[in-house]
C-alpha cells in the first residue's frame, strides 16, 4: 500500500483511507455489518490505516461500528479520524461532552485526527466565538487529540480565513477533476501546500459519479490506459499531488474495495495522457449542458416559489453525469419545497430579467418531463 509521509506529522499514512459514510446497509437501512467488517479488514489487510468516520453518518451507527470492528486491531496500527458536529454546539461544554461521547463510541482513549465538521463561514465564525479552537488546542495538549484540523464546505475567501488562523495540522476539502474550481478548489489546494499544510480528499470520485459512465466516456479513458476503471482514474487524479496526505473513498461494496485497493497497492501517478484524456471527458459532460444559466438569480424571486437557478443545475448535472442520483436528493427536496419546474404559472417576470435571455418557461417545462422519468440510460 502506498504511503505518504509528511515531517509536519511525522507518520506514515496510507494513501488510500477507508471513509466510514457509506457502508452497505440492509433493508431496513442500517449497516450491514457483517459484510462491512469484511471489507474493513480487507482493506486493513492491504495496509490501509486511515479510518475516516463522523458523528452523523448512518444515523450515528457509524463510530459505533467502525469502534467495534478496530477493537480487535492494536490501537498503534491505525489512525483513527473522526469529526466535532460544529451544528450540536452551542455553548462551550458542549465540546468535551460530544468528544467524550465519541470516545465512549469509539472505544478509544484517543483520536488520531479530529476536524471541526463542515467549516462553512457561518459555522466558523460560531465556533471561534465560543472558544471551540482553544478548547480543541487544549484536548491536544492533553493528548487526547493527536493532530487537529478541520473539514471545509464553502467559498475559497473562507477557506483562506480559516486556514490562515492558526497553523493547523491537517485540513480536508473536497477534490475531484470536475470541481476543481468549487468550494476551496484547486486555489485551496494550492494554498495548503504554500503554508506546508498536509490535506485529506474527501469526494474524489463525486459521490460515485466519476464511477459508472457511459461507452462513449470509457472509450477515451481506455485508449490511453487499457481496462482502467473511472474510478482509478479519478483517485488516482487527486492522489498523483504531493501535498496530499490520504484520499479517502466511502466504499460500499466488496468490488469498489478491491478495485481501490488495486489502484493503491501497485500505485502509479497520472500520466500527461491521461489528464489530456480527463479534459476531453470534461469537454463530452459539458456538452451535455442543457442552457446556459450562471446562477446569476436575477430572475429570482419568482412569484410562484419556483428556484430557477436550482432547477436549471439540476437539470444540467442531470444530462452531465447522465445518473438520477447524482441529483436524486436535491430534485426531491426541492419537491416537497415546493420548489420544483411544475409550480410555473408562465407569469414570464424571469424572462424580462434574465441577463442571458434564456427561454425560461420553455425550459423548467423540459426540466420537469426529464427529471420526472428519474433515470439516465447509459449507452
Amino acid at each position: 500500500m502506498e504511503k505518504r509521509r509528511f515531517e509536519k506529522l511525522g507518520i506514515d499514512v496510507s494513501l488510500l483511507g477507508f471513509g466510514c459514510m457509506r457502508f452497505p446497509t440492509g433493508p431496513d437501512g442500517k449497516i450491514d455489518q457483517i459484510l462491512a467488517e469484511q471489507m474493513m479488514d480487507k482493506a486493513i489487510a492491504a495496509g490501509v490505516n486511515y479510518i475516516d468516520t463522523a458523528y452523523p453518518y448512518h444515523g450515528g451507527e457509524s463510530e459505533l461500528f467502525v469502534g467495534k470492528v478496530l477493537k480487535k486491531y492494536p490501537r498503534n496500527s491505525f489512525y483513527l479520524a473522526t469529526k466535532l458536529p460544529c451544528w450540536h454546539v452551542n455553548e462551550l461544554a458542549d465540546v468535551d461532552r460530544l468528544f467524550n461521547e465519541q470516545l465512549s463510541k469509539l472505544q478509544v482513549e484517543y483520536v488520531d485526527f479530529y476536524l471541526m465538521h463542515a467549516m462553512n463561514k457561518g459555522s466558523w465564525d460560531k465556533m471561534v466565538g465560543l472558544g471551540v479552537v482553544k478548547r480543541l488546542e487544549e484536548l491536544k495538549a492533553e493528548g487526547k487529540i493527536k493532530y487537529l484540523g478541520f473539514s471545509f464546505h464553502d467559498a475559497y475567501e473562507t477557506f483562506e480565513e480559516i486556514i490562515n488562523y492558526r497553523d493547523w495540522d491537517f485540513c480536508q476539502i473536497q477534490l475531484n477533476y470536475m470541481d476543481t474550481e468549487e468550494q476551496a478548489g484547486l486555489k485551496g489546494y494550492r494554498l495548503a501546500e504554500e503554508k506546508g499544510i498536509p490535506l485529506t480528499i474527501m469526494e474524489p470520485i463525486k459521490g460515485g459519479s466519476l464511477a459508472n459512465f457511459a461507452n462513449d466516456i470509457m472509450d477515451v479513458f481506455h485508449a490511453v490506459k487499457p481496462g482502467v476503471s473511472a474510478a482509478s482514474i479519478a483517485l488516482r487524479y487527486v492522489a498523483t499531488m504531493p501535498n496530499i496526505l490520504t484520499v479517502l473513498s466511502g466504499m460500499s461494496t466488496m468490488e469498489q474495495v478491491e478495485d481501490n485497493l488495486k489502484t493503491f497497492i501497485n500505485f502509479e501517478p497520472m500520466e500527461e495522457k491521461e489528464y489530456q484524456a480527463i479534459e476531453k471527458v470534461k469537454e463530452i459532460m459539458n456538452s451535455r449542458i442543457q442552457n446556459g444559466c450562471t446562477g446569476c438569480r436575477y430572475c429570482m424571486p419568482c412569484p410562484f416559489g419556483v428556484d430557477i437557478p436550482g432547477n436549471f443545475s439540476v437539470w444540467n448535472r442531470y444530462h452531465m453525469y447522465q445518473n438520477y442520483g447524482v441529483v436524486g436528493w436535491q430534485w426531491e427536496n426541492m419537491g416537497r419545497e415546493g420548489k420544483q419546474a411544475k409550480n410555473c404559472k408562465e407569469c414570464g417576470k424571469c424572462e424580462k430579467a434574465c441577463p442571458q435571455h434564456l427561454a425560461i418557461r420553455e425550459d423548467l417545462k423540459k426540466v420537469q418531463a426529464d427529471l420526472d422519468k428519474k433515470e439516465m440510460v447509459l449507452n
